[in-house]
């Protein structure tokens, strides 16, 4: 919901962290598997009830997607490099809710399982979006350095890691803390269709 706002005034301090890093020979592509490796890190912590190990994985992953947009900015955007990202991001974003299940699957199981039935349909609507707004040359003003049209919502990069912080410092009341996030996911999903199939409803006519 306030991606964009935190975009515009992150991107500056990304940028001089990432500075270095390409002077030293590292390129965004590294950095997007170095992150995703770290990320796939909370998945084993979670099912062991690390939880400090978990959240810390999590913040470091969140810190290396913001800084391979940065080094790609810094040297040369392609599609292959926003590929991978949004691959990863994915991979990693379902990740999480496995780990809290794998820890307590009787506990955890069902909310567990409706957070990534609700993140299938955040991701869905949105890459789905992304493929025909390239297709029909659709602007994204709001993030005019992206590989992909990215589509907002009530839950977008950053309330999804202010919800994983959540879980990972109140882990006891995961079940309800993952259900509210879950059905705000669900919402965002349906408001995605819903404006997606208008868009390019009136496109088309």
């Amino acid at each position: 919901m306030i991606d964009a706002v935190l975009y515009r005034h992150l991107q500056p301090i990304l940028n001089n962290i990432a500075k270095p890093l390409v002077k030293m020979g590292f390129n965004a592509d590294q950095m997007t598997l170095l992150g995703f490796v770290i990320g796939l890190g909370a998945l084993p912590a979670l099912a062991y009830a690390h939880y400090e190990l978990a959240l810390l994985c999590i913040l470091l992953n969140r810190l290396s997607d913001g800084l391979d947009g940065a080094m790609a900015r810094l040297t040369r955007r392609t599609d292959a490099g926003g590929y991978l990202d949004s691959v990863c991001d994915f991979i990693f974003y379902m990740a999480i809710p496995l780990g809290f299940l794998l820890a307590a699957p009787n506990v955890n199981g069902v909310a567990a399982g409706f957070l990534m039935l609700s993140f299938m349909g955040t991701g869905s609507t949105f890459l789905a979006f992304a493929v025909l707004a390239g297709k029909h040359g659709i602007d994204n003003p709001n993030y005019p350095n992206k590989s992909l049209h990215y589509m907002g919502g009530l839950t977008e990069g950053f309330e999804t890691i202010v919800a994983f912080c959540v879980f990972c410092l109140w882990p006891s009341l995961f079940v309800y803390t993952a259900s509210i996030f879950a059905a705000l996911c669900g919402f965002t999903a349906l408001t995605r269709c819903y404006l997606g199939y208008q868009t390019l409803r009136r496109l088309e006519a």
